[in-house]
């Protein structure tokens, strides 16, 4: 099923460009139970009818840019950017599968901030 997770993931957020969302691709991929977790804003959306719903209604999509994927069997993590017209946010989104559909999802967003100054000696340039 590793294979057939990874597969439904790269087609799904494909790392050749932007993407936009697409409510009804992953309405399709996503368990009746479906639950999204948003940990910053402190909200829990529960099924996958009210995920689509959600989408749908969203005014202003962001533009995303999908950086990598990695794991195995039914867990992985897609790291991502994501441009809402100028105010930029890194995304890391675990997401777990249940029999090939996407079941769980935990969105963790993150800012860009400079570095402290007394860092850049260990660091190299991104």
């Amino acid at each position: 099923m590793t294979d057939r997770n990874r597969e439904l993931l790269e087609r799904l957020w494909p790392m050749d460009g932007q993407l936009a969302l697409s409510a009804e691709a992953e309405h399709e991929l996503r368990t009746e139970g479906y639950v999204l977790e948003l940990p910053q804003s402190g909200e829990r959306i529960v099924g996958r009818d009210t995920m689509r719903s959600m989408q749908q209604e969203y005014p202003n999509p962001p533009a995303i840019e999908i950086q990598r994927i990695v794991g195995a069997g039914d867990h992985f993590v897609v790291l991502g950017r994501s441009d809402y017209g100028g105010d930029v946010y890194y995304v890391a989104n675990i997401v777990e599968f249940d029999t090939g559909r996407i079941a769980r999802e935990t969105r963790i967003y993150g800012s860009p901030f400079e570095p402290p100054d007394w860092r850049t000696k260990y660091a190299e340039p991104h």
